[in-house]
């Protein structure tokens, strides 16, 4: 089975590394096309996929390199000959799709990595409008997967399957690095967050980033007039550029917390840091699973927001905990609750941890889009789209 998936950028998504190359594993002769001088490239070629040079992303920005883009797009198809198209992200699914129309022979599936478009109606109708006979989509969360049906898609043209991870890179850390690195004393709790930093889209309405590092810097102000000894460290540079936005964050948290907060920026050995965080948190705004999977399977007690795909992950109080996204008092309270509790802590970590594994393995996630392939390829007499 040849299949062409399409990459939004070659210096992210490391998920759909290691999805791809178990996909190789398994028999699939995977392509990918992706831009080029990013540090996935090597990644890919080493796992055995085959990789194109191009930027499939939608030029919002600049539309009138679409037409060019198109021809090029159809180019690749026709030379590649592939029995199903695979595409990640809103960007490259509408090149895709508007540059092969709505009759095109080939199956299409769109796994969605997010589900921040589906929160927005215009939004999300675009990306709806788009579709014709050949698309599916796979949601990567159950949020995601409701949203779809009550958008009038189809039952037999919506799958869900998470984006896998290889459990491996969890196994082997050991506990030190992070505070002997900072100078941090035994004594001291530390509050994790790990993610790149989004800037607001002000055309959607937003004043905060994406990920929420605003609001867990004004919990960690709270929590810091109740417990001096808690420290804030922030793992994650900026995204696409949004230095301006990085700037901003760090002045805000360094008004907020003082020296009690700590910017290590874009790290690449973020498993061995997780072992000295007392609890990780993620108070995204809108997210599918994010990183509370790699936390978890740190067997690090996770705070995150009751968005999107992390209640999939987390059961409150059971695997970790939940919190209202936008609220900084609900956060704090949470953070302080769980480092109070060590004990307690570290059972519901275990049992995240657990889940985690079992819900995250790439091994199984992989094979759930080898059969998903397999369903959509034998869907010969498949029916009208349905779509409100």
């Amino acid at each position: 089975m040849r299949v062409l998936q399409l990459i939004k950028t070659s210096i992210g998504m490391k998920w759909t590394v290691h999805q791809t190359r178990e996909l190789v594993k398994l028999g699939v002769e995977v392509h990918v096309a992706l831009p080029e001088d990013g540090p996935r490239v090597p990644e890919y070629r080493a796992a055995g996929v085959h990789v194109h040079f191009m930027q499939t992303d939608f030029p919002f920005r600049q539309p009138w390199r679409f037409p060019h883009l198109c021809k090029n797009f159809r180019n690749l198809v026709d030379r590649i000959q592939p029995a199903v198209i695979h595409s990640h992200f809103v960007g490259p699914t509408l090149t895709m799709r508007l540059a092969l129309g709505k009759s095109h022979p080939v199956p299409r599936l769109f796994q969605v990595p997010g589900p921040l478009h589906l929160e927005y109606p215009l939004l999300r109708q675009i990306e709806l409008a788009t579709a014709g006979k050949p698309d599916y989509w796979i949601g990567s969360c159950a949020w995601t997967c409701q949203c779809y049906r009550q958008s009038g898609v189809a039952a037999n043209r919506l799958f869900l399957s998470y984006y896998g991870t290889n459990l491996d890179f969890f196994k082997h850390a050991s506990r030190g690095k992070l505070r002997q690195e900072l100078h941090l004393n035994s004594q001291l709790k530390l509050v994790g967050m790990v993610a790149f930093m989004y800037a607001p889209k002000r055309f959607l309405g937003q004043t905060r980033g994406l990920k929420g590092h605003e609001d867990l810097i004004d919990a960690l102000a709270i929590c810091q007039k109740i417990d001096p000894d808690i420290r804030g460290i922030f793992v994650g540079g900026a995204w696409n550029n949004a230095t301006a936005y990085e700037r901003q964050v760090r002045m805000y948290g360094r008004e907020q917390c003082g020296d009690s907060i700590v910017f290590l920026g874009t790290r690449h050995d973020v498993p061995d840091l997780y072992p000295d965080f007392d609890v990780v948190v993620h108070p995204s705004h809108s997210e599918n699973v994010g990183g509370a999977v790699e936390s978890l399977l740190a067997g690090v007690p996770t705070i995150a927001t009751n968005v999107g795909g992390f209640p999939d992950l987390i059961h409150h109080g059971e695997t970790g905990w939940l919190v209202p996204p936008r609220d900084p008092a609900r956060l704090a309270q949470t953070i302080l609750t769980v480092l109070h509790a060590p004990e307690y802590a570290r059972q519901v970590a275990l049992q995240g941890q657990a889940y985690a594994r079992k819900l995250f393995d790439v091994r199984a996630t992989a094979q759930d889009i080898v059969q998903i392939y397999a369903t959509v390829l034998s869907d010969v007499a498949v029916p009208a789209i349905s779509i409100k």
